[in-house]
């Protein structure tokens, strides 16, 4: 668990880099297993999903204790979860990487968008998939899985820490997604990772520019040389970043 709380302007930050500069700045402190494996977006978003992590834990499921009369109980796992993720939040399952059952279907993640939440990660899969991916809120799964989660999965624990896609989640870690899939920030990096982020990528647009005008990658990425350095300066006066 942890005391910390996204500010809007660091979301505002997380929301304008790349996971893929997101995972060098964690690798620079040592982090190496941070983006969460073989998930991917149900479609493409225009905006990027930013949010502290609400967790939901599953088990394989034991029949006798896994009918769909589980489902009548207002405190089950999976429905709680639904019910208080807070706003702003990113509700990420542990699905045990298992997409033969889904984790939850276009109903359920509906409720969450009008709740209000960032998005919905998990290591396994969304039946209706076609639907939860016209949806407005951010989604990633292994795959389409159209049996329910009862078939395979217990819903058991609410907010605790999990392991997701082979990535350990920790409620309020700071969980951004791209186009490309999902990284996890630890709550106590966020900061420091969210201003290294923004930093990386002012240099990287400049990188681009310059290659796309023809220059060498030698000596500019990385800025080896002083006459990089300079140019980088200058380039960021003119463009007021």
């Amino acid at each position: 668990m942890t005391d910390y709380v996204l500010s809007d302007a660091t979301r505002k930050k997380y929301e304008g880099v790349s996971c893929a500069t997101i995972c060098t700045a964690l690798f620079k402190r040592g982090l190496r297993n941070q983006f969460i494996q073989d998930v991917r977006p149900l479609s493409r978003k225009t905006r990027t999903m930013v949010g502290q992590a609400f967790t939901l834990r599953y088990i394989p499921a034991r029949e006798d204790l896994n009918q769909l009369s589980v489902f009548q109980d207002p405190k089950h796992p999976q429905r709680a979860a639904i019910e208080q993720c807070p706003p702003g939040h990113v509700l990420v399952m542990d699905s045990r990487k298992d997409a033969r059952a889904a984790s939850a279907g276009s109903i359920l993640i509906s409720r969450l968008m009008v709740r209000g939440a960032a998005g919905v990660v998990t290591d396994g899969g969304f039946r209706d998939s076609p639907e939860i991916a016209e949806l407005d809120i951010p989604a990633y799964h292994s795959r389409p899985s159209a049996p329910t989660n009862l078939t395979l999965h217990q819903a058991l624990d609410i907010n605790v820490p999990i392991g997701c896609g082979d990535v350990a989640v920790w409620p309020g870690d700071v969980v951004v997604g791209d186009n490309e899939g999902v990284v996890i920030i630890p709550a106590h990096l966020a900061e420091e990772v969210a201003d290294e982020a923004v930093e990386m990528t002012t240099f990287e647009d400049f990188v681009t520019e310059q290659v796309l005008n023809g220059r060498s990658i030698i000596g500019l990425y990385p800025a080896t040389r002083d006459e990089t350095k300079s140019d980088f300066a200058g380039w960021r006066k003119t463009k007021g970043r």
